[in-house]
């Protein structure tokens, strides 16, 4: 099982939100919706090119905007993250199952060592970071990383996705695909089951995306 964090499993999109505007006013701007749409999934290196664009801004050091991002960002988890509907009970019935699961977010190392104080660091056989790629999302190498670090063909991993990057990604790196949209809608596509929320999610339906036979 390979999930994804930002909006997947915790509410986390919000605290982003956050972020991101108070970036642009101290800017002296204001972060359009489109923009905001575009910036969910990507890498922090994508995510600032698209801000300083959006506020006419783009000659701004991308590093000087992401270490501004970072330290607000580190504040705002230590005190607002929450589980996404659904998302803890799946995941505690996968880790019973004893299945192997990987965390697989674009979010940097020093963010998500904060997060798993929430998600529990013994949830994951394997953590694959944002920073610690060479090719974020939407490129496919997070999801075939995780796969290598778990030992389980990409072929037999589901993949939890809620953003457009993420279930590019995880296509691209031949993971089934289960997306369940939280800030931003995501368009009908071969090979990925959408679903609403986490709630009705379980082991059943993770086995039927692979199309294994019913327990």
């Amino acid at each position: 099982m390979l999930f994804d964090m930002d909006g997947t499993l915790v509410d986390s999109e919000k605290l982003w939100d956050v972020a991101l505007r108070e970036l642009a006013a101290e800017y002296g701007g204001e972060l359009s919706a489109d923009a905001r749409r575009a910036i969910i999934g990507t890498s922090m290196a994508e995510a600032m090119r698209i801000l300083h664009e959006d506020l006419g801004q783009p000659e701004r050091e991308p590093q000087a905007s992401a270490a501004w991002i970072d330290a607000r960002i580190l504040e705002l988890f230590r005190t607002g993250l929450r589980w996404r509907p659904g998302a803890l009970t799946l995941l505690r019935a996968v880790r019973a199952a004893g299945i192997p699961t990987a965390l697989v977010t674009s979010s940097g190392r020093a963010l998500v060592e904060i997060a798993l104080d929430t998600l529990g660091r013994d949830s994951f056989d394997a953590v694959v970071c944002g920073d610690e790629v060479d090719a974020a999302k939407p490129h496919p190498e997070p999801y075939l990383t995780a796969a290598r670090l778990l030992d389980v063909p990409i072929a037999r991993c589901v993949a939890i996705e809620d953003s457009p990057a993420g279930v590019a990604s995880a296509l691209a790196a031949g993971a089934a695909v289960l997306a369940v949209p939280a800030e931003a809608p995501l368009p009908t596509m071969d090979g990925v089951h959408q679903v609403e929320s986490l709630t009705g999610a379980d082991l059943e339906l993770l086995a039927a995306l692979l199309g294994d036979p019913p327990s």
